[in-house]
């Protein structure tokens, strides 16, 4: 099999394990929270079941398709280990973006809020509301809110429900002030959702700084760590070129750059993580 066919059964490969992957494991938060489910250790361990049953299904066809491709063993378990490790990486950035989105739809949703209860609507009700007019991220798990509501009548169990549903410090922050709110009673209401509104959008606008500054450091150590690979997939082209990295010696200089880069790449991202907020108020 010539060398660009073998890149393009490779790229088809990691095109249907992408798919797999957005449909089959469910997104996690940073807290370890499986969102938008029942919860316990049993479902996290399934979820974290599937991606390693996805990463390690894609390392073995991978390796299997470059050692037939090219016959070089060490070739293919080169090849193979990148695809294992792109799944976890694949998984990572879309849990990070679900996040973000969560965390940015806040503000929008206390305002939704808070002009339902300047319309007359009572706390429960307002509340429930947001599954239909809130935010489109947000709705899923206010709409299972309005349905424990409507099942319990219970607004304490409801928001007890919907703090683990969404397993998020900003969720556990409204969600707190809205049981304070309940509880204490009073007119503040509503000047107690301004003033949490424009704190999250405050928060939100000096985080999207922060980690817009960010990127680019992290987005130019990712680059310098995949630029050799993607060297070594254009010698691919060409099966002369390869034939030293089917020597002792080649298999050494593989070995050696695949670990230089993946404790590099390991090291950049502890170095540039940004602080995750923890759950003070599960």
């Amino acid at each position: 099999m010539a060398g660009i066919e073998v890149l393009l059964v490779l790229v088809v490969w990691v095109l249907g394990a992408t798919v797999l992957l957005v449909r089959w494991i469910r997104p996690v938060t940073n807290h370890g929270d499986v969102a938008g489910l029942a919860h316990g250790p049993s479902v996290r361990f399934r979820e974290g079941r599937k991606i390693v049953l996805v990463a390690a299904t894609a390392a073995v066809c991978t390796a299997l398709l470059v050692v037939l491709a090219t016959g070089l063993p060490v070739l293919a378990v080169t090849a193979g280990a990148g695809s294992c490790w792109l799944p976890f990486t694949l998984v990572r950035h879309r849990d990070q973006r679900l996040a973000r989105d969560l965390h940015g739809a806040w503000p929008d949703a206390i305002d939704v809020l808070a002009a339902g209860v300047r319309a007359g609507l009572s706390l429960p009700e307002a509340v429930a509301d947001l599954g239909i007019h809130g935010p489109e991220p947000l709705r899923p798990a206010f709409n299972a809110f309005a349905a424990h509501l409507r099942t319990d009548s219970n607004f304490a169990t409801a928001l007890d429900r919907l703090k683990d549903d969404l397993a998020d410090p900003v969720a556990d922050r409204v969600i707190e002030s809205l049981r304070i709110a309940r509880d204490v009673g009073g007119m503040d209401l509503g000047r107690l959702l301004r003033t949490l509104s424009m704190a999250l959008r405050d928060e939100g606008r000096l985080r999207a700084e922060v980690t817009s500054r960010q990127s680019w450091t992290v987005n130019a150590a990712r680059l310098a760590v995949v630029a050799p690979w993607l060297t070594l997939a254009l010698l691919a082209l060409r099966p002369s070129s390869l034939a030293a990295y089917g020597t002792p010696t080649g298999g050494l200089v593989l070995a050696g750059a695949g670990v230089t880069c993946w404790v590099a790449y390991r090291m950049m991202l502890r170095i540039g993580r940004l602080p995750v907020e923890a759950r003070a108020l599960r």
